[in-house]
């Protein structure tokens, strides 16, 4: 049994130490959530803040929700010696937290609370780190097998420890008002004179592939499945999302697909999270492999089909309305391996054109999906 913090236990300071991840930080939002609303009169009073730890490209991913009253930029990864471990530590050190919160399951991560002087540091007892945390969680358990949890689940047991009730695992994101401007300038010049809903319905694909090739569905069975789209839903447009490292991979989707209504992202000059929220919040439907756009679109309640492959379906646990999960029951899947072992890729290419376009079809023509606030 987990003791929870008594009500009179207002902590003054709470840090969270966010993942790195794109997706893994979209599934922590339901825990920030839940965290912002339980202490909102304290912090609307002064007497509580809540500072979050995340790479510095990812701030964006959270602009507009208002749960966080700072950020500390964290990579310790980065060349630049104040984002690093010693200079993140040194900063968290001057404001000591009351309490950290460690999402990600790493050992760098309980080395960073504890070098931060957080007074309680609660996370899950894996990875060896176990004595790096006054609160300890014992990772879920199937007899003896340590069973799959996603970030959504984990996120919020911490927050449980704080003495929050847990609420619904709804991701959550929001788009600013430039964020909806700048969509709509890179839609008008992607398709001329075309307004998504009013003119046919916009469907976004992503093929991301920054955790590695095993997740790729590759080009050619997205451009196929492309001019299925715009066979089959009248005024359709296909938008290819990508990130700066998969330009070259959205371009040949594009070339592929061989329409001009099938365009991509990949001559913007910058491509910052709000435009990646902005277009992905008007879409009818996205088709995704299991990385970060796909939880970006859960985030809107966006009708999403997802490819996942060599993944762990549970790992990706959250509440959306709209979903539709894809993969084969294979003995080696999922192996969560970044390339495949086995060379073959038979998770994602036995995924047909037809089986996925019919997927998408079917979320395109239900009965539309109620957009988050």
């Amino acid at each position: 049994m987990i003791a929870a913090a008594t009500a009179h236990d207002v902590p003054a300071h709470i840090v969270v130490l966010l993942p790195r991840w794109v997706g893994d930080l979209v599934m922590s939002t339901p825990m920030l959530r839940a965290v912002a609303e339980h202490f909102r009169e304290s912090r609307a009073a002064g007497l509580t803040r809540i500072t979050g730890v995340m790479k510095p490209p990812l701030a964006g991913l959270l602009e507009g929700t208002g749960w966080l009253d700072s950020v500390v930029p964290y990579d310790r990864r980065s060349r630049n010696p104040e984002t690093r471990f010693w200079a993140v530590a040194r900063r968290l050190r001057e404001h000591p937290a009351d309490a950290i919160l460690l999402v990600p399951n790493s050992l760098s991560s309980g080395m960073l609370a504890f070098a931060a002087g957080g007074k309680r540091r609660i996370g899950i007892a894996r990875h060896w780190r176990r004595w790096l945390l006054t609160d300890p969680l014992p990772p879920p358990r199937q007899g003896f097998r340590i069973e799959a949890s996603s970030t959504a689940e984990h996120a919020m047991r911490l927050a449980e420890r704080l003495g929050v009730p847990p609420g619904p695992l709804r991701l959550e994101l929001a788009t600013t008002a430039a964020d909806e401007g700048l969509a709509d300038d890179v839609l008008s010049r992607c398709f001329p004179g075309w307004r998504a809903g009013s003119d046919g319905p916009l469907v976004v694909f992503n093929d991301n592939g920054a955790y590695g090739p095993a997740k790729s569905w590759g080009a050619e069975r997205f451009a196929a499945l492309a001019r299925l789209a715009i066979e089959r839903l009248p005024g359709a447009r296909v938008l290819v999302h990508c990130g700066p490292g998969d330009r070259e991979e959205a371009r040949q989707l594009v070339d592929t697909a061989g329409t001009p209504h099938v365009a991509s992202l990949a001559e913007e000059a910058e491509l910052p999270f709000g435009l990646s929220k902005a277009v992905i919040r008007r879409a009818a439907v996205v088709v995704s492999t299991d990385s970060g756009p796909r939880h970006i679109a859960a985030a809107f309640a966006r009708p999403t089909v997802v490819l996942h492959g060599p993944m762990d379906p549970r790992l990706s646990r959250s509440d959306h309305p709209a979903l539709i999960e894809m993969r084969r029951d294979l003995p080696c899947s999922p192996c969560g391996r970044r390339t495949c072992p086995l060379g073959h890729h038979d998770c994602m290419r036995q995924l047909s054109v037809e089986d996925v376009g019919q997927a998408l079809v079917r979320l395109a023509t239900a009965p539309p999906v109620a957009q988050v606030a």
